[in-house]
């Protein structure tokens, strides 16, 4: 029987995480607007290294959930959630998802103690980006011994972030099973293209590895499956965390149009239709935020309902930022489809995310099965 036994206490606004929110915040409001969003993207770097540095060194954004013996602050991921909603609702282009969350959990789920104190440390002071390559999508990449150690051979498309982290966590084929490795990517034996794709604010790329040194990370076989299970559920947590903060945003920008804009001499949020149509939003976004507190609470205590949680977290999270991006552009009228607008860039995302960790049908199998309910005729 499916029992629900996350730490309640996770799901409480604390103090400290209030002031982490507000101080946050305060941080990405100086980053400015649309305009810098898109000066950032077009960047060869892709986002603002300048306020990568104060997230990592001013607010310790990093190192909240990574323990204190790997360099962090010995948080929970419930705080890093904090962050991650913060985040999503400027559309931050930095890659906090990659590095923290998914090379953070792949290295510790991987039980590596070696493999954490060289690379966490890192990590947590901003002074590495990671992230994963075979983890989200299928990756032919095989692992071999070469004269001096492990080599990676073949290719891993569409790797977030992929074209500029300092450390790729790759999931490869080894003669002993699965395996997962580390590899410091070089021009030499590493080349990565950027792909284009339809949200500029998350970068992807393709990674070809030509006989590139690795280590490997963890154990062979069912220990490194288990692993990437457990990345893609922290990964479905922290962007149904990220859905949340934009989905908020665009409810309050609507909000504030609909106040402001006249028709008939009346603001037009006082019309009925429109009425109805935020009350209805409110309710999807509030939903979504009890969803994703929920599965950041279980990621925090590593509670076995986390696959359930992770699932509905996405299904519920990912749905009210499609309605909540659909209303943002529509509600403002003419101007809500114009580039110049921040709309679009929210809309962007919501879309692209909608695939990113599995479709809301994938979400919706999977839950069936955890839950038993798959082959139910009655």
């Amino acid at each position: 029987m499916f029992r629900l036994d996350a730490d309640p206490v996770l799901l409480l606004e604390t103090d400290e995480r209030r002031e982490l929110r507000t101080v946050l915040r305060d941080l990405l409001a100086e980053g400015g607007g649309p305009e810098e969003v898109r000066r950032q993207v077009e960047s060869p770097r892709g986002y603002d290294r300048a306020l990568w540095g104060r997230l990592a060194g001013e607010i310790g954004v990093h190192g909240l959930a990574v323990p204190e013996e790997y360099g962090g602050a010995g948080y929970t991921f419930a705080e890093l959630a904090v962050a991650l909603e913060e985040t999503g609702r400027v559309l931050c282009p930095a890659p906090l998802l990659s590095t923290v969350v998914l090379a953070g959990h792949a290295l510790l789920h991987s039980g590596d103690r070696q493999a954490c104190a060289r690379w966490l440390p890192g990590i947590a002071t901003g002074a590495r980006t990671a992230t994963v390559a075979g983890f989200l999508q299928p990756a032919d990449v095989t692992a071999e011994r070469g004269p001096d150690g492990w080599v990676l051979r073949g290719d891993a498309d569409f790797v977030p972030d992929g074209a500029g982290a300092d450390l790729l966590l790759v999931a490869a084929r080894a003669p002993d099973g699965q395996r997962l490795f580390a590899c410091e990517p070089d021009g030499a034996t590493c080349d990565r293209t950027a792909r284009r794709v339809l949200d500029p604010t998350r970068r992807q790329a393709l990674v070809r590895f030509r006989a590139a040194p690795a280590e490997p990370v963890g154990e062979p076989g069912p220990a490194a499956r288990e692993v990437v299970d457990a990345v893609l559920d922290a990964g479905r947590v922290a962007l149904a965390a990220e859905h949340v903060g934009g989905s908020a945003h665009a409810l309050d920008a609507v909000l504030a149009h609909v106040s402001r804009r006249t028709q008939f001499g009346r603001a037009i949020g006082s019309f009925q239709a429109v009425k109805h149509r935020l009350a209805d939003l409110l309710v999807e976004v509030e939903g979504a935020r009890s969803a994703a507190a929920y599965a950041s609470a279980c990621l925090a205590s590593r509670a076995g309902e986390l696959p359930v949680a992770a699932c509905a977290a996405a299904v519920a999270c990912t749905g009210a930022y499609r309605l909540a991006t659909t209303e943002y552009v529509q509600l403002h009228g003419g101007i809500g489809f114009t580039w110049e607008h921040p709309a679009h860039l929210h809309l962007r995302r919501a879309r692209a995310d909608e695939a990113l960790f599995g479709t809301g049908d994938d979400h919706r199998l999977r839950l069936a099965d955890l839950l038993g309910l798959t082959g139910r005729t009655d």
